[in-house]
């Protein structure tokens, strides 16, 4: 199937381009935001408000910030200021994740509730969010699989190779947005430990980035991390499951000790 060619800018109002990625990011949010008011029972509708605004600040912070730290180093070392070059594109999940804790832990003080009981509220919300975007990658021509020669293989548009290629961010789209929320949904359903939720999350997502990563093109200018074979990807989820292992394992230690 070749792709076809779709414009990067969805709207044009003025000297502003509004972007299909943009777009998908606030749909992530947006979505993400409709599903935690319809299970919320932690938060007002205020606090939910401001959540979905600080955490999609430390979404793209973080997310900006951790794509220079593990793709771009260096771009960073060349020129700090491009830090700041949103409008060039590359952002990190890792890093956005590491940003939305951030901005959670600050509004978990700010309104004394346990940080814990409200990673563990959002926690199951989100893949519907990340299952969007990786939609906004795909349309975008972006982030493209490894060459394949099955019939569902995709040419994009961007790929000066013009290769028959896995549609990696749909496998990904499916992963870590369908197969995760229903995942998540299965694990919330009943009471656990306080944290256990967020390390599901964390082991979650982490083995599905790591499968799909399979077929996943490595970035051109890092290529794999290891053995010709581990992608960048790959190798940041690593932290994730090592992390939310043992958050699961001290979860349920801590309640067998009540």
């Amino acid at each position: 199937m070749i792709l076809p060619e779709i414009d990067p800018v969805a709207i044009y109002l003025g000297p502003l381009a509004i972007r299909w990625y943009g777009l998908s990011w606030l749909g992530a949010f947006g979505l993400i935001y409709l599903f935690a008011k319809k299970r919320s029972k932690l938060l007002s509708e205020e606090q939910l408000s401001d959540l979905m605004f600080y955490g999609l600040m430390g979404a793209i912070f973080g997310g900006r910030t951790g794509y220079m730290l593990f793709y771009g180093t260096e771009q960073l070392i060349d020129n700090p200021l491009s830090l700041f070059f949103v409008w060039e594109g590359g952002l990190s999940f890792h890093g956005g994740l590491i940003g939305v804790m951030i901005a959670i832990y600050l509004l978990a003080k700010s309104w004394k509730i346990d940080f814990f009981n409200i990673l563990d509220f959002i926690a199951p919300c989100v893949p519907i969010g990340l299952g969007v975007v990786r939609i906004g990658n795909f349309l975008n021509s972006e982030l493209l699989g490894r060459p394949t020669d099955q019939s569902w293989g995709v040419i994009f548009p961007s790929d000066p190779s013009g290769l028959l290629r896995h549609p990696s961010q749909l496998y990904q789209a499916f992963g870590e947005g369908l197969i995760l929320l229903l995942f998540m949904l299965w694990i919330s359903k009943k009471s656990r430990p306080q944290m256990s939720i967020s390390a599901f999350f964390l082991i979650g997502y982490g083995i599905i980035r790591s499968i799909t990563e399979i077929f996943r093109q490595p970035d051109s200018h890092i290529g794999f991390d290891a053995f010709e074979l581990v992608t960048r990807g790959q190798m940041l989820s690593v932290p994730m499951l090592i992390i939310g292992t043992t958050m699961l394992i001290y979860s349920y230690k801590q309640s067998d000790k009540k």
